[in-house]
């Protein structure tokens, strides 16, 4: 059976084309609340949908957002931003109409070009991570992008804040007492959150008067199997050049942490400390311990795009580009340094702060902190 018509309501209803017309797009008029009802469970009898781009066309609102992703259907964590997306355009009464690209570039042509046909009223363009993009042609001014930022602006955009992300996670060891803390980083060169993350460390190492020890930056695969080959090497470090505490570039290099120190008869935190980044569903909650971690704030950044492209969150021109706080998640992963390292870093505080029983800065003893020459 083809799709009902309009006239096939005012059959069913037993009224005229412009009567069902007028009921159904609750348009002024004398037609009786009786015929209403009898018009209305006419529609539902016989199925029939009103089009959305011919009420468009009378309206100019078709009531539909188009968001055109690269994959993050396909994506066990970034899917939140479709959520948060979702959610936003439910309670403002709109339709998401979502494609995933596969990252094709003839995928994503075609996709604008149906959307566009299909008359929407925002479009939200998404990427699965943080990244710098060329806009692709055709896409509509006034659209915000998502989980990425324009090359050439003249789009309003929402990422994680990542260094400042970084950042917290190492504070989070620095407050438990750990000097000594590792990076362990992509060993792939493309990802900005790499950078953004490394920036963090740093910031966070100097505020409190550490100085970063480039033995502890340590890279590899972004997967359980990197992390753990990354964590052996640090390892393999002289005992008291060893980290007490790793901040991990996503929670799947933690898991090879765990595996790294397992392995050599460590425990988490007694031993070592962890930190994750990204939150990753049925991962940092899972592991045993619990992992802290950096929550990326995808279902947030799904909402605040989502509200920007329908016009009910008024977010700065055209060029801005939103930085969305990554608030830490507390969990079981992380404790105070072992005793005999803690027994040190309280020696050391004790000495610098006891004026003439201090050594000089040439015998002060080595406590873990390895400074660059």
């Amino acid at each position: 059976m083809g799709r009902a018509r309009i006239s096939d309501v005012a059959a069913a209803a037993g009224v005229s084309v412009t009567t069902v017309s007028l009921v159904l797009n609750d348009a002024e008029s004398r037609i009786s609340e009786q015929t209403r009802i009898r018009v209305r469970a006419a529609a539902e009898a016989v199925g029939y949908a009103p089009s959305a781009v011919a009420r468009g066309l009378r309206t100019q609102r078709t009531r539909i957002v188009g968001l055109l992703s690269d994959q993050i259907a396909t994506t066990p964590f970034a899917g939140r931003m479709l959520a948060g997306a979702q959610d936003a355009a439910r309670e403002h009464d709109h339709l998401l109409l979502f494609i995933d690209t596969g990252g094709d570039a003839d995928i994503e042509a075609d996709a604008l070009r149906a959307l566009a046909a299909q008359q929407v009223d925002g479009m939200i363009y998404a990427c699965m991570w943080h990244r710098a993009v060329d806009v692709p042609a055709g896409l509509p001014r006034g659209s915000v992008l998502l989980d990425c930022y324009p090359e050439g602006g003249g789009f309003r955009s929402v990422v994680p804040d990542d260094r400042v992300g970084g950042a917290a996670a190492v504070r989070e060891l620095l407050a438990a007492g750990h000097r000594r803390i590792a990076y362990l980083d992509t060993d792939d060169p493309e990802p900005i959150a790499s950078r953004l993350r490394h920036e963090g460390y740093l910031e966070a190492l100097a505020e409190a008067g550490i100085e970063a020890d480039p033995a502890l930056h340590v890279t590899g695969e972004t997967s359980a199997q990197g992390g753990r080959a990354a964590t052996e090497r640090l390892l393999d470090l002289p005992e008291d050049q060893r980290p007490t505490g790793i901040f991990c570039f996503n929670d799947r290099m933690a898991i090879g942490v765990y595996a790294a120190a397992h392995h050599r008869g460590l425990e988490i935190p007694r031993d070592l400390s962890v930190v994750g980044y990204d939150d990753q569903q049925l991962v940092a909650a899972e592991m045993d311990p619990p992992l802290t971690t950096i929550a990326l704030p995808h279902y947030e950044m799904g909402r605040w795009a989502m509200e920007v492209a329908l016009g009910v969150r008024a977010e700065g021109d055209e060029d801005a580009s939103h930085r969305m706080d990554c608030p830490v998640i507390r969990r079981d992963s992380v404790g105070p340094p072992p005793a005999h390292v803690a027994k040190q870093n309280r020696r050391r505080a004790s000495h610098t702060t006891e004026g003439p029983r201090s050594a000089a800065p040439d015998q002060v003893p080595d406590v873990g902190v390895r400074h660059q020459e």
